[in-house]
């Protein structure tokens, strides 16, 4: 039962990739528009990513699905979602 309580709470973001360059391994950048809490000023918030694509599928310019995973370096946190 456990195991289905922590499915349900894995974050799951939506991004473009911008770099396939690395083996394994591609970027991904994700904008959302945030308001600021004193001046209520909208504003873009631009995120880059470490992903896992195991198959290196995905090229530059694609929409993906990604989910928080165990970590498998320093830096890389998220898998893709097939």
């Amino acid at each position: 039962m456990e195991n289905d309580q922590v499915k349900k709470n894995i974050r799951r973001k939506k991004g473009i990739v911008v770099s396939d360059k690395m083996d394994k391994t591609i970027v991904v950048e994700v904008t959302a528009l945030v308001t600021h809490g004193k001046y209520q000023k909208k504003y873009k918030d631009t995120k880059r990513y470490s992903v896992h694509d195991p198959n290196n599928s995905h090229k530059v310019g694609e929409m993906i699905f990604f989910q928080e995973s165990k970590p498998m370096s320093k830096n890389k946190k998220w898998a893709v979602v097939e």
